[in-house]
């Protein structure tokens, strides 16, 4: 063969489709292949990750859907109020008082599958502490035209009983008092922390007046433990709690103006530092503490004179503060936050977080008889004067107030440490309630069982509570998420539709 025909066949050979790769080249190709498929295919999904968060925007202020409500006033009793002495009374208590529950026709709680399937404390419920059913400490009857029970302890509140959704069926995780953390970001305190419920309010809508902020706390956490309940987290301390005091000389801690010094020069003062603030700013503009101090010692600025003037009940008649109680001391305090909220929403605050009672205070391992009546005297004609002041004042319409706890009390006597007269944390079952604004009246959502034990299927976890207030506020928790931050579906919680108008 000559080198002219060698050289034929080979441009044949390069003229055809044919590769000239080996038969091991080969086998290896497509095995890399059905890998390149997967990578492929992974490399597919994280470019629409990316172009998903390219394409996320934070929230705009805008709700996703009609509101009905403009405001939230939650209300949170700090030590777990017993449902049992409150708004859920179970007369099966007395009549089994000092038996176990083995003694007792109703199912053996500790049996149920619901107590394994909602336990994760750190503590253990075990039946040897909680062997006799201790009786209820105090009376109930049948109130108002609805007839919904509740118990003597609650004069002033009995007469607004037509007005509330009580959900009785509200259970957490946590036996131990983490749960009030819990209670308001949703998570077990073994859990990554998240976001209050105030302060997705505030990330998700911005304030109606920006001379104020828009996620106000009254009373409450003081130490860092505790703040948990109104941080913001990921989503930037803008949006987390500003506790506020009720004296309106000194009502934000450093936010009064130093009387040496002029109001220009203070103006100059804050001009300067906004210059400085905006230079670090262009060097780090993904920095969110610089973009919240800016934005704080705007805020600072404007709110002291704003915030002095809503926390000044000069203008309040003398019958309004007596109706909130002001003018009596077991009263004062609560008095003073329950109006002090009022004020707050009526001038476009989004969210305000009020203690009426000091911290943990509601705990009643001991003399639940006396302590009790103690803390609901407290509280009791404060809260219900500032839902009959929302209604006479054309708020009812527009302010949705929510009135919860961290858990309730065990319906047995708690005998850990030679106890008789007291009841110890529980999970498992326990009531809030709901009042205004796109809220039924009059209404009862949900059970626990006979002995108050446990809530009845389909029971609610505490994040209901956020997903129902974001719902009446417009919002939806799961448009609220954050790149890179994805949640849990227990995080966003279920809405209660149940009790809505």
């Amino acid at each position: 063969m000559t080198q002219k025909d060698r050289q034929n066949i080979l441009a044949q050979s390069h003229a055809c489709n044919c590769s000239p790769h080996s038969r091991r080249t080969f086998l290896s190709d497509m095995g890399m292949g059905f890998t390149g498929l997967a990578l492929g295919s992974m490399l597919a999904q994280d470019a629409v990750t990316h172009a998903n968060e390219l394409a996320w925007s934070p929230p705009n202020g805008q709700p996703v859907h009609p509101p009905k409500a403009k405001s939230i006033i939650w209300i949170f009793l700090s030590g777990g109020y017993s449902h049992l002495e409150t708004f859920d009374p179970k007369p099966a208590l007395n009549k089994y008082a000092g038996k176990t529950f083995a003694d007792t026709p109703y199912p053996n709680p500790f049996d149920s599958p619901l107590h394994e399937m909602r336990s994760r404390s750190v503590i253990e419920m075990t039946r040897e502490r909680y062997s006799k059913i201790f009786p209820m400490q105090i009376g109930f009857k049948k109130r108002g035209e609805s007839g919904i029970e509740m118990t003597d302890w609650w004069p002033h509140l009995a007469k607004c009983v037509d007005e509330i959704s009580f959900v009785r069926n509200m259970w957490t995780s946590d036996n131990d008092h983490a749960a009030e953390n819990q209670i308001h970001h949703g998570r077990h305190k073994l859990d990554e922390r998240q976001p209050s419920i105030g302060a997705w309010m505030s990330y998700g809508l911005g304030t109606l007046n920006e001379n104020l902020p828009q996620f106000v706390v009254l009373g409450g956490p003081t130490r860092p433990d505790t703040r948990e309940s109104i941080e913001a987290y990921y989503l930037g301390p803008q949006f987390a709690g500003v506790p506020l005091n009720l004296d309106p000389k000194n009502p934000l801690p450093y936010g009064r103006r130093n009387e040496q010094l002029l109001v220009e020069e203070q103006r100059r003062e804050f001009a300067l530092l906004n210059q400085l603030n905006q230079l670090s700013n262009v060097s780090y503009p993904e920095d969110p503490s610089i973009l919240a101090r800016i934005r704080s010692y705007e805020l600072a600025y404007r709110m002291q004179t704003s915030v002095p003037e809503a926390v000044d009940f000069s203008g309040e008649t003398q019958a309004t503060q007596q109706m909130y109680g002001i003018d009596q001391s077991k009263t004062k305090v609560a008095g003073e936050r329950c109006l002090a909220a009022r004020r707050l929403v009526e001038r476009g605050v989004r969210f305000v977080q009020v203690y009426p009672s000091p911290y943990g205070v509601w705990d009643s391992h001991r003399d639940l008889k006396n302590l009790h009546a103690a803390r609901c005297a407290e509280v009791d004609q404060s809260v219900a004067a500032l839902l009959m002041d929302l209604k006479q004042r054309g708020l009812w319409d527009d302010v949705t107030v929510v009135f919860c706890t961290e858990f309730g009390r065990t319906p047995a006597v708690e005998e850990r440490s030679g106890g008789t007269d007291g009841r110890d944390h529980h999970p498992h079952g326990f009531t809030c309630w709901f009042a205004g604004a796109g809220i039924k009246r009059g209404f009862v959502h949900g059970e626990t069982d006979e002995l108050g034990y446990h809530a009845v299927e389909p029971g609610h976890y505490i994040t209901d509570l956020h997903a129902t207030v974001l719902h009446l506020m417009g919002l939806d928790g799961r448009r609220l998420e954050v790149p890179g931050r994805k949640r849990l579906d227990i995080d966003h919680g279920q809405v209660i539709h149940e009790i809505l108008t």
